[in-house]
């Protein structure tokens, strides 16, 4: 998609170029990221200039009237929020370079996005998914142990692929796993995991391990490898999570971030503290985590609802019976 022209207004193009040069030179975004930001603004100078504006004299009730042509324009949510959030920091430069003397966007909200709550899989599902991983050949018996660690300790793909072999503690059943901003959680995992990495470990490993180079083998401190000694690529831990779901006849979306949210959400959904799944999921604050108390919450009002709609046909069903009876 081609970005939007740059403004033809001389005294907006100039400001813009250097403004675009900053961000480049002194905030060091990348050039994709830069180009997004010169589409983003371009959009809103050539709507600015299509209604013979001011972009140096801009208005609140001008921005409101160019977020409203948006909408009406059926412009998605995440972009009209992105070029909101484009133009308040183009804006508030300006007026830290004192080419404007007040920032008519100071206070300007971005429109509210529908809530998306995570996707959880039932328990039969992951129970399905991780029960294809039967073989006994020892990637086979890699990918259960990688599969049952993914969702007994809520993992992000990085930290499963990143595992080292110190890192696990099979008589503990713990492991120790160097999450985002290289922050240290202690996780515990459960007996079907514990067996399945026990297995892994004495059968599995040893075998991929058997027909590499002793180069590899002396290299490789890696708890999940390939075939070829290495560690695992976190491409790879996604494809052996697809082929498992696939095979358990799952929907293909399944994918090793949608582990980490069934992970969350059926503690919740067990009674567990938000406390205690916030320092499980390794989450630096608990207002990540409470999104899957929205989870919960709506899981448990559709159990509601079908729960009164089947009362409700046993009630109907009833009536008829003594309406039946009557007659």
């Amino acid at each position: 998609m081609k970005a939007a022209p740059l403004p033809e207004t001389p005294a907006v193009a100039p400001l813009l170029d250097r403004y675009l040069t900053v961000l480049t030179a002194e905030r060091g975004l990348s050039p994709y990221t830069v180009r997004n930001y010169a589409g983003d603004l371009g959009h809103l100078f050539a709507w600015i200039e299509e209604h013979e504006h001011d972009a140096l004299a801009l208005t609140r009730a001008q921005f409101r009237a160019y977020l409203a042509s948006m909408i009406e324009a059926g412009t998605a949510r995440g972009s009209i929020a992105r070029r909101v959030s484009t133009a308040r920091s183009f804006y508030k430069w300006l007026r830290m370079q004192n080419v404007i003397a007040h920032d008519p966007l100071a206070n300007v909200g971005t429109p509210r996005q529908p809530r998306r709550l995570p996707r959880a899989l039932t328990l039969g599902d992951i129970t399905s998914i991780i029960a294809a991983a039967d073989g006994v050949a020892p990637s086979g018996l890699r990918d259960r142990a990688l599969l049952e660690l993914m969702y007994a300790c809520g993992l992000r793909v990085s930290e499963a692929a990143g595992l080292d072999l110190a890192q696990v503690d099979v008589e503990q059943r713990t492991l120790l796993v160097h999450g985002k901003g290289n922050k240290e959680r202690i996780v515990v995992m459960g007996e079907p995991a514990a067996d399945a990495l026990e297995r892994y470990l004495h059968h599995g490993r040893a075998g991929l391990l058997a027909g590499t180079a002793k180069g590899a083998r002396a290299a490789s401190d890696a708890l999940f490898i390939n075939r070829f000694g290495g560690r695992m690529s976190q491409r790879r831990v996604q494809i052996i999570v697809r082929k498992y779901a696939l095979k358990a006849g799952i929907d293909a979306r399944v994918h090793p971030h949608l582990f980490r949210h069934t992970f969350a959400t059926h503690l919740l959904d067990g009674g567990a503290e938000l406390r205690v799944v916030q320092e499980l999921m390794g989450h630096s604050s608990p207002n990540t985590t409470q999104i899957y108390l929205h989870v919960t919450e709506e899981r448990q009002r559709r159990q509601v609802e079908s729960s009164l709609d089947g009362i409700a046909e046993v009630e109907a069903a009833r009536r008829g019976a003594r309406a039946s009876h009557r007659r």
